[in-house]
């Protein structure tokens, strides 16, 4: 499974959360997850009492997976269920990885902007 540091985030402090919480932080409208639901077995949302859908980490996980496969790799839906079924381990590390280099990106760009400062500076 996939490395789960990226929940230290602050927005992923709770257990379960809310379907427009879970829009919110992954960034596709309610009615896209909802719609996922019914087309990924993998998503199941729990319920409470009053029917109102929670997800678990392991929920947002699995939508972030279904979100890449989508968006990312440009998969029609068969094509991401299929994916999804027989290689979600493949999955949760090439996200991981992506997470990773996209966090060494934006550090190497603040580099960047901080060298190009001290330039300016030492010119100027």
């Amino acid at each position: 499974m996939r490395d789960m540091s990226w929940i230290k985030d602050t927005r992923f402090s709770k257990k379960r959360y809310k379907i427009k919480e879970v829009a919110e932080i992954i960034g596709v409208p309610q009615t896209t997850l909802r719609f996922w639901e019914l087309e990924f077995p993998e998503l199941k949302p729990g319920r409470t009492p009053h029917n109102q859908r929670f997800y678990t980490l392991k929920d947002l996980e699995t939508i972030e997976i279904i979100n890449f496969l989508l968006h990312t790799k440009g998969l029609k839906i068969e094509a991401a269920k299929d994916y999804l079924a027989h290689n979600r381990k493949n999955i949760s590390k090439r996200l991981y990885i992506l997470d990773k280099l996209e966090t060494a990106k934006e550090e190497l760009q603040a580099l960047m902007e901080a060298l190009n400062l001290r330039e300016q500076k030492l010119k100027g």
